[in-house]
C-alpha cells in the first residue's frame, strides 16, 4: 500500500493518515444516489468481501458521543458497545449531531480525522484481516489500511460489538 498524498479534494481522513505516516491506499468508487446501504455498495463496487468493509456509526453511550466501527456485513450491538465502555445504555446518535461533530456527511463518516474526537470502539473482527476498508471522508471514497493502523490512528478500543 502506498501512502498517497491527498491532492485537491483531499479529506481530513487522508490528511490525518498522511500526517501520521500511516500507509494506506485510496479506493474511490462510483457512489449511486439512493443506494440502500453505503457500506454494501462500497464492498460491491470495490470487489471485496463485506466483512472487510467497516462502517462508522456515531452513537451515544450514557449521553457521550462514541464512534463505533463495525463490518458492513453485520450490525452494531448497542448493549455490547455500552459494556465495552463500562456504560449502561447506548443508542444511535442524531444524524445532524453526527454530521456536526464529525464534519462528514452521512454515508461518508470516517473514523479518522473527525472535526471533534470521540472515543472509538472497533469490532474485534477487524483483526481477522490483513487490510480493511473504512470511509475516506466522503461517499464514494474508501481507504484501505492495516487494522492495527486503524486502531492506532483512532486510539480505538477493540471489542466484540458487532452482531449478525
Amino acid at each position: 500500500m502506498g501512502g498517497k498524498q491527498p491532492g485537491p479534494g483531499g479529506t481530513p481522513a487522508l490528511t490525518a493518515l498522511t500526517a501520521a505516516r500511516i500507509p494506506f491506499t485510496v479506493r474511490p468508487y462510483t457512489h449511486e444516489d439512493g443506494a440502500p446501504s453505503y457500506g454494501l455498495e462500497a464492498a460491491a463496487a470495490l470487489g471485496v468481501e463485506p466483512a472487510r468493509v467497516f462502517k462508522t456509526l456515531m452513537t451515544s453511550v450514557d449521553g457521550a458521543l462514541v464512534c463505533a466501527v463495525v463490518p458492513v456485513s453485520g450490525s452494531l450491538e448497542l448493549k455490547a458497545l455500552a459494556a465495552a465502555l463500562g456504560g449502561r445504555k447506548a443508542s444511535m446518535a442524531d444524524p445532524e449531531t453526527a454530521r456536526r461533530r464529525t464534519g462528514y456527511v452521512l454515508g461518508g463518516i470516517s473514523p479518522i480525522g473527525q472535526r471533534q474526537h470521540s472515543p472509538v470502539v472497533v469490532d474485534a473482527s477487524v483483526l481477522d484481516h490483513a487490510t480493511v476498508f473504512v470511509s475516506g471522508g466522503r461517499r464514494g471514497l474508501d481507504i484501505e489500511l492495516a487494522p492495527t493502523d486503524l486502531v492506532a490512528v483512532t486510539g480505538a478500543r477493540v471489542a466484540a460489538i458487532a452482531g449478525p
